[in-house]
């Protein structure tokens, strides 16, 4: 029997590019995508979609369409990228952040056993935002989990986190040491995500793998969404002439991760399944401030100095950045792209050759 692979959000982002890495070696590909207007200007299928590929055109909340999709086929791997992102919008669009990103995946567990289908191995890709501001030290050597920066917080300037007036400064996301405590609804619904499927594959003896995403940017990302992708923002102003508006003090930290070590790293999990749960990050461990970035970018088009304007979004965290040994040690992936010498350069090329800038 050919081997199933489902995707869920197949036909976005990093389905399609993780599509073209897989092709046609990993069996038969089925990718389920809704279209979402906000992510795909056209319904059409993606250019970017390998070939191989079937394409089914239907919504993760939908338990028809996971009837329909599991009378045909029995996954032996599911790859579940559908979600709703975008720490600004869950904070104005909670509801449908949450019925997509846990509603979607109860329906999907429970399709699963309405059809008497266990998959041998679910991958959930999931986000640095169930950390939320993360743990941070003191200059005194003591840790501690900050509280969100509230808008009033931020309203006075407040970036940062001081214990008891002594300096700090954030320490590396782990998943097997950092306790999640995320600041956004979008932050919370992924972590709800982790739960559910945590206890469900526990339950079922299915093998599960979670994948914590850092940031991730790279060629293929949307150029229309305004809720991701800040890398394509910036390609756009600069291209175009203008001056980068950077928020806050520009000192706000990211660990930007390539799209082709993303795909590294969920082709890694598939190809050496766990034996019961595995949580892992997946980032460069390296920090990039945003000001560093949109001066990299700036530069890049001999556009004019970004402009630290003060600005702010309610449930940003000041700093992201994980540590990357346990990826290395378990699955033998290093996220080797850097962002200042490599990727955001690459970024701008296939901006430009496709036509969106300009």
């Amino acid at each position: 029997m050919q081997d199933v692979t489902i995707i869920t959000g197949g036909a976005g982002f990093i389905g399609c590019s993780l599509s073209q890495a897989l092709g046609s070696t990993a069996g038969k590909i089925v990718a389920l995508d809704n279209m979402h207007p906000q992510v795909h200007r056209s319904p059409d299928r993606p250019v970017r979609l390998h070939e191989d590929v079937e394409l089914i055109k239907a919504d993760v909340r939908d338990p028809d369409a996971w009837d329909s999709v599991l009378r045909r086929y029995e996954p032996k791997t599911v790859i579940h990228l559908a979600a709703e992102t975008g720490t600004a919008q869950s904070l104005t669009e909670s509801t449908r952040h949450s019925t997509v990103n846990v509603v979607g995946t109860t329906q999907m567990l429970d399709a699963f056993v309405r059809a008497k289908v266990m998959p041998q191995h679910i991958i959930l890709a999931s986000s640095r935002a169930v950390y939320g501001e993360g743990s941070w030290r003191s200059s005194n050597g003591e840790d501690f989990y900050p509280p969100p920066r509230s808008h009033e917080r931020l309203v006075r300037s407040a970036w940062d986190f001081d214990l008891d007036g002594v300096e700090s400064k954030a320490l590396p996301h782990r998943a097997k040491s950092t306790f999640p405590k995320p600041t956004s609804i979008y932050g919370a619904t992924k972590l709800a995500q982790e739960q559910i499927i945590s206890a469900w594959a526990s339950a079922m003896n299915v093998p599960a793998t979670i994948l914590r995403f850092q940031n991730v940017y790279g060629p293929g990302q949307s150029p229309f969404n305004s809720y991701t992708g800040i890398i394509n923002i910036f390609h756009r102003v600069a291209y175009s002439g203008g001056a980068i508006d950077v928020y806050e003090d520009g000192l706000i930290g990211r660990d930007f991760v390539f799209i082709d070590d993303v795909v590294k790293a969920v082709g890694a999990a598939q190809a050496n399944p766990p034996s019961a749960l595995r949580l892992l990050d997946v980032g460069t461990g390296t920090a990039t401030t945003i000001l560093e970035a949109a001066n990299h970018i700036a530069s890049l088009y001999n556009a004019p100095a970004p402009i630290i304007t003060g600005k702010f979004r309610d449930g940003d965290v000041r700093w992201a950045v994980c540590d990357t040994q346990d990826l290395a040690s378990e699955l033998g992936v290093r996220c080797e792209i850097d962002f200042l010498t490599a990727g955001a350069k690459v970024v701008g090329q296939w901006l430009v050759a496709n036509g969106y800038l300009g």
